[in-house]
């Protein structure tokens, strides 16, 4: 079962805030990346994150698919609640408690997402809104591993850094870092 740790006995503190001051990237609704950048980003086959659209676990927001050789696009959330999934599952989670995980996810925005942590004791997951959530659970014993979802937003920043966006009308959308980031690594 999936559990809000303030549910648990745990009084919920202000949200956990993004270390550094980080921005959440800005794609607009009409931007988001194909299905071979995404499974290449967050280190999954594309059968597996075909299958997962499928049985809607996690469903492209910016464009689902419309028959053979048509284009999933993702948004950045997405890609993101995308590896908190493969994260839990290397855990050892239960897809069950994976999609009730997904599911309280779905009602949290990109920001609200970046201050959440994830702890699991193998059996249930709980969301942490607080650094105080965290060692209550901890200390009640509830808590076996973590998953600082900030910590993930960051690191499918740097996996997406350089890959290419699409735009809804199929043109690619030019990333000016990435382009400056490419240039220095051809030098």
């Amino acid at each position: 079962m999936v559990h809000n740790a303030s549910s648990q006995g745990v009084h919920p503190q202000r949200a956990q805030q993004m270390l550094f001051g980080d921005d959440l990237p800005d794609l607009g609704t009409d931007s988001g990346y194909r299905g071979p950048v995404v499974s290449r980003a967050i280190g999954i086959t594309y059968r597996q994150l075909d299958y997962w659209d499928r049985t809607g676990l996690v469903s492209p927001t910016v464009r689902s698919a419309r028959g053979s050789g048509s284009q999933r696009l993702y948004s950045f959330r997405d890609v993101l609640v995308l590896k908190v999934v493969k994260n839990l599952l290397d855990a050892g989670v239960s897809l069950q408690q994976i999609r009730k995980a997904v599911e309280q996810l779905s009602d949290f925005g990109v920001d609200d997402l970046a201050g959440i942590t994830l702890m699991s004791d193998g059996a249930s997951v709980y969301l942490c809104t607080s650094n105080d959530e965290v060692i209550d659970l901890i200390n009640g014993g509830q808590g076996v591993f973590g998953i600082a979802l900030g910590k993930v937003w960051r690191d499918v920043e740097g996996s997406l850094s350089t890959l290419p966006t699409e735009q809804l009308d199929g043109s690619e959308v030019v990333d000016e870092l990435a382009a400056r980031r490419a240039a220095k690594k051809a030098i």
